[in-house]
């Protein structure tokens, strides 16, 4: 995921948890005005801001592309949700507001929240989803091909590798282990340079130092 995808899904997470915390609180509390008990109103904003989220998700997953029939229920679902819970909203606001503040725009401004939930939520899940399917190849779009194994050096590079290693002093055996080749190939490569006067050098003794 690129920085700018991130920050913008961090963005939409922030303001979707703003949202869904005033929508919370604004329905828990006419929850307890409309009679349900202190410890059982939380469940109530839930339920309705819950269907919201949900039904958004569903919406997104089930592509109009792909299944042309299997989204009506989820957009139902989202529907309902969205119209419950912002006219439980805009209730709660004219009752609970200020009596100088107009019924009108107390319920305006407590629409807000719902509306952003619903807007926000189908936001994230749409760039969520963006970034998964650009990592996939489309459905006319060739599978990505495996990457080619790393070339072996062929013989021409070990053979020269191994009678420079010959001239470096390291035997028959040492070049076949550090070139992963059996000793009786590394002999072969070298019979020539073994087979030339030159290739050989006489010790030096101390007498001759």
């Amino acid at each position: 995921m690129s920085p700018v995808v991130a920050t913008a899904v961090s963005g939409t997470v922030l303001i979707a948890a703003g949202a869904f915390w005033l929508s919370f609180t604004s329905l828990a509390d006419l929850a307890r005005r409309s009679g349900i008990a202190p410890e059982q109103a939380w469940a109530w904003p839930l339920i309705v801001d819950g269907i919201i989220v949900v039904a958004t998700v569903a919406v997104v997953a089930l592509s109009p592309a792909a299944r042309p029939r299997a989204t009506w229920y989820p957009w139902l679902l989202l529907a309902s949700g969205a119209a419950v819970s912002v006219a439980a909203n805009a209730l709660h606001a004219v009752i609970a507001a200020d009596a100088s503040v107009p019924a009108v725009v107390a319920a305006a401004v407590a629409s807000v929240p719902p509306v952003v939930l619903l807007a926000i939520t189908h936001l994230t899940v749409h760039l969520t989803r963006t970034v998964d399917t650009a990592t996939q190849p489309g459905p006319g779009e060739p599978p990505p091909a495996p990457a080619a194994p790393p070339s072996k050096p062929s013989a021409v590079d070990q053979r020269a590798e191994a009678e420079q290693l010959r001239l470096d002093g390291m035997s028959n055996r040492a070049i076949a282990r550090h070139l992963g080749v059996h000793p009786s190939t590394v002999g072969r490569w070298l019979a020539p340079l073994d087979s030339t006067p030159e290739s050989f050098t006489a010790p030096i003794t101390k007498e001759q130092q």
